[in-house]
């Protein structure tokens, strides 16, 4: 990407980094835990134009709970861990991310980061799908936005497929739709 392209991307779109980091040690230690991800995500990610524009213009960390750390494995393959589900799920949505196993912890994994662009957290500019759809419905009354948000997010995307993929697209891809709902709902460790 050209530099000039980079500066127009960085200055229309915030980024920020996020982590995940165990409900169980204090404070310090999990910002300590994040600054050791982000530091192997530099290392990493050395030669990434997104992290190279996060550091240029952005440098927002945003810590998160990412309750349990165990590696061990359930009946179905799945990693009992909340944390180590989140490292499972990132790679698996191909998502750029890092972590930190903390020798002095066993080598537990203790930090899990990543980059993302404000399609992910602004839900103001960038709206759930729920919201897009009742926006691009409009007029409509009380009661039918009442229905509308009883309905499972499958049946939303059958019911209205072109402005998902219209949704999709605003909010820059299958990715990003991953990464929204992995952050819903999540708590500041």
């Amino acid at each position: 990407m050209e530099d000039q392209e980079l500066d127009q991307l960085t200055e229309e779109l915030e980024l920020r980094m996020y982590f995940f980091v165990p409900y169980n040690i204090s404070p310090i230690q999990q910002a300590i835990q994040a600054g050791h991800a982000a530091l192997r995500y530099a290392v990493t990610h050395s030669d990434d134009d997104t992290l190279k524009a996060f550091v240029d213009h952005h440098e927002t960390w945003v810590i998160l709970d990412g309750g349990t750390t165990n590696e061990e494995m359930d009946f179905d393959g799945i990693p009992l861990g909340t944390l180590n589900q989140i490292g499972e799920g990132l790679s698996q949505n191909g998502i750029d991310f890092s972590f930190f196993h903390e020798p002095d912890l066993n080598h537990a994994l203790t930090a899990v980061c990543f980059i993302c662009d404000e399609r992910v957290f602004n839900k103001k500019n960038y709206p759930d799908f729920i919201d897009y759809v009742i926006e691009k419905s409009l007029p409509i009354e009380g009661a039918a936005i009442v229905r509308l948000r009883l309905k499972s997010a499958d049946d939303l995307q059958e019911e209205y497929n072109s402005l998902y993929k219209e949704w999709v697209r605003l909010v820059g891809g299958v990715k990003n739709v991953y990464l929204r709902e992995l952050l819903k709902g999540k708590r500041k460790a």
